[in-house]
């Protein structure tokens, strides 16, 4: 389908992700994939920090608020909290965790699967996939947007956990 991979190799794709575990026989299907250059530890609290904003294009899903650009002392995030924020007001729901590794939630219709993978070098693979039900004829429009905001929401998460996890930054 259009819009439906980038960033991400042929095996990120045949990979079990918690959202698969969400959605029987979904309509979309959606892969997404960014290398960072910082360890999953410091990737992992910008993740969990996806509860207060959503770090795509603030503009049109965060209501012109600024995404938060330094970290913030969060606990861990918890099934059934808040799964994002547009605007400072909650949505969706998380609804898997395994913390420092990955995050689930639900928003829209979607099923949104975060996975940190490690890599032999001390970088880390940042991947999301998305899946839902949609009408077979939507499915290609949905793909295509979310690959616009998708991939902006992961290079601001690659920026960010590359910038503060140089020796010296909190």
């Amino acid at each position: 389908m259009i819009g439906d991979r980038w960033g991400v190799t042929d095996d990120e794709t045949l990979r079990a992700y918690p959202c698969d575990d969400f959605v029987a026989a979904p309509t979309l299907r959606a892969w997404r994939g960014v290398h960072v250059e910082a360890p999953a530890a410091a990737v992992w609290p910008w993740i969990a920090q996806l509860r207060l904003a959503p770090y795509s294009y603030d503009w049109i899903d965060n209501r012109g608020r600024r995404s938060p650009q330094e970290p913030v002392d969060l606990p861990e995030p918890q099934v059934g909290e808040s799964f994002t924020a547009t605007g400072g007001r909650p949505a969706g729901r998380i609804v898997s965790v395994d913390p420092g590794s990955r995050l689930t939630g639900r928003i829209m219709g979607a099923y949104l699967s975060y996975v940190l993978a490690p890599q032999r070098d001390g970088t880390t693979r940042l991947l999301l996939k998305a899946v839902m039900r949609t009408p077979r004829w939507a499915a290609p429009a949905v793909s295509v947007g979310d690959l616009i905001m998708a991939r902006h929401q992961l290079l601001n998460l690659k920026r960010l956990a590359e910038r503060h996890q140089r020796p010296g930054r909190p």
